[in-house]
């Protein structure tokens, strides 16, 4: 038995209205939902997007009831979006039709509802319209909306959205879809679907006001978005305005929304809305090495020193506590001043100070600079920076003190799907530095390279698999000539597991120094048990050589093991590595690492 009226608006706010009158009784109503050569995909659509499947065991008649009305729109709803258009729904509470039965006279209890869906045959487009198309433009129209491919709601959908959106990328921001014209043929299973579209007048991009709590000067907010006035309207450059006032960290919340209406000179206004974030940001962090000790680490950042979205953060890192090494440590300030020399650069100030004492030299470093950074995607930026730096370092070669006048040019690519947690995509980091020495220090240049890879396999990226290259090369003068913080060590969490940090070098004199060339090879397979852990197999190796580049003759290391993620929402993964070394001779034994994040 089909049934195909429907209870009036008023019927049905008096049976809201007095639900409470009617029996109450708690059920334990048992639904099933059944669709006849229905494919598995529909009928598992079916009984998710049903809410008599999803009535709870204690649910009153009064709700189940409800319920079984509401799925009749939500059942045909998903049909049509599959395509289906001359379905039959039956639902039937012990036996009885739902839509016969009257709200104010419901049974005193449900026992069991019968769901079943004759999905009918699959339509497909007879005549699939989108007109007018704009001149000279590609339309995405999607490949289903077509005549003689499946029809589905879904696909006109899609197609109208893209001939709205080609529209406005041709700089009518007001498209529309003006009509509709959608018929059935039910005899021949086809859908006529034309649909029109009314662009409206070409605009061009007007004023920007600004609305919201901020105590951002309005002046620096309207450089920061370098909104496009007079320009021809198109919304790419609406979203890289909005993105770059995200891009400062300053805001918890942008939206750029149109004026409602065109102006009369044909510009359109936007309304800009935006929230502050709390000013001031604190963190903390620890990482802990079996062979290193413990690290701590801090920073304290300011989002808006001056009021202008100005981010003042200053980092101080205290390292190899509790190892056979004396102290680390460093301090850093940097403050950037973002759209100081356009919307998408920004002048950085930096000064550093900081003290290491490695297994093979110890130095003291001071460091100022001042740089621009130019921000081209929300993947891709670079930074130059020109700085002086000075350098008391003692190593195999003695205590020596290296002055440079140094250039820093760098370039970043993150194309990874995630910053703390990556299944697919790649990172990419290149860096030269050219430096200038004075006071009897030598010149060079010095470079650097880090290449990242990641891979998901199976059902939700369940195994991924990640490789690192790492390079490093330092041209110009011989190794004694060299500050020991400018030459390459391997070994540790950053390069290779299972040694200790920095403990691969070049034989010199029976010592150890820096070598000018580098290289440090990782893969790993990650493994998800649940979703919240993951198992980690992992193989490092690294190369140090005397050269500018690395030979055959570079001296190696290796090592191997596994390793624990706990994800922890919010921050990313826990990790905890343990690693042996498998070649390079090292006597340490069992490696331990404990950090935030994985290994890269």
């Amino acid at each position: 038995m089909q049934f195909s009226f429907r209870p009036r608006a008023l019927m049905r706010a008096l049976a809201l209205a007095l639900l409470p009158l009617a029996p109450t009784a708690a059920q334990a109503a048992d639904a099933r939902l059944s669709a006849p050569g229905a494919p598995a995909d529909l009928q598992a659509r079916l009984e998710a997007a049903s809410a008599s499947v999803a009535v709870g065991p204690q649910t009153g008649v009064q709700e189940v009831l409800a319920a079984a009305l509401s799925d009749y729109r939500t059942l045909v709803q998903v049909l049509y979006d599959a395509g289906h258009f001359s379905p039959v729904v039956n639902i039937r509470l012990d036996g009885r039709e739902a839509a016969t039965i009257q709200p104010l006279n419901p049974p005193r209890t449900i026992e069991h509802i019968e769901i079943t869906v004759q999905p009918g045959p699959q339509f497909r487009f007879g005549v699939a319209e989108l007109t007018p198309f704009p001149a000279q433009s590609e339309i995405d129209i999607p490949p289903t909306y077509a005549p003689g491919h499946p029809a589905s709601t879904g696909a006109i959908r899609d197609a109208a959205s893209a001939g709205v959106r080609a529209w406005r990328r041709n700089g009518h921001a007001k498209a529309a879809i003006s009509g509709q014209d959608i018929t059935a043929d039910h005899a021949k299973a086809r859908l006529n679907a034309r649909l029109r579209l009314t662009p409206g007048p070409r605009l061009r991009f007007g004023k920007l006001r600004l609305t919201g709590q901020t105590a951002v000067r309005e002046d620096a907010l309207r450089r920061i978005a370098g909104f496009p006035t007079s320009e021809t309207f198109h919304p790419d450059l609406v979203a890289k305005s909005a993105t770059r006032l995200r891009r400062t960290g300053t805001f918890s919340s942008v939206v750029l929304r149109e004026a409602e209406h065109p102006n009369p000179d044909g510009t359109l206004d936007f309304i800009a809305e935006v929230e502050d974030l709390p000013p001031r940001r604190l963190t903390f962090g620890v990482e802990i090495s079996s062979s290193d000790g413990i690290e701590v680490s801090g920073s304290w950042m300011h989002r808006n020193l001056f009021g202008g979205a100005e981010k003042l953060r200053v980092e101080a890192r205290l390292s190899g506590i509790g190892s056979s090494n004396d102290l680390d440590g460093r301090l850093a300030v940097r403050l950037d001043q973002p759209a100081k020399l356009g919307p998408d650069d920004s002048i950085f100030y930096l000064a550093e100070a900081e003290h290491l004492d490695e297994e093979h030299y110890t130095a003291t470093r001071m460091l100022g600079a001042i740089g621009a950074r130019r921000t081209y995607s929300e993947q891709f930026y670079a930074e130059a920076a020109l700085g002086a730096t000075s350098i008391l370092a003692e190593d195999i070669y003695g205590k020596r003190r290296f002055k440079y006048l140094a250039a820093l040019l760098r370039a970043n690519y993150d194309g990874r799907d995630s910053r703390v947690n990556p299944t697919s995509g790649y990172y990419l980091q290149a860096s030269a530095t050219p430096f200038l020495g004075f006071d009897g220090s030598k010149s060079g240049l010095q470079m650097k390279a880090d290449g990242r890879a990641y891979r998901g396999l199976g059902a939700e990226d369940r195994i991924v698999l990640a490789g690192r290259l790492q390079l490093g090369s330092v041209v110009g003068p011989s190794l004694n000539e060299i500050s020991p913080t400018l030459l390459f060590y391997s070994g540790g969490a950053g390069s290779v597991r299972g040694h200790e940090y920095q403990s691969l070098g070049v034989p010199v004199n029976g010592g150890i120094s820096g070598g000018r060339s580098f290289m440090a090879l990782s893969a790993e397979i990650r493994g998800k048990v649940s979703d919240k852990i993951s198992l980690v197999g992992f193989y490092d190796a690294g190369f140090v050589g005397e050269d500018s580049f690395v030979s055959g003759s570079a001296a190696r290391h290796a090592g191997a093991g596994v390793g624990l993620r706990y994800d922890v929402a919010g921050i990313g993964p826990i990790r905890l590595d343990v690693a042996y070394p498998v070649d390079g001779g090292s006597e340490d034994g069992v490696q331990v690492y404990i950090g935030i994040g994985q290994a890269f």
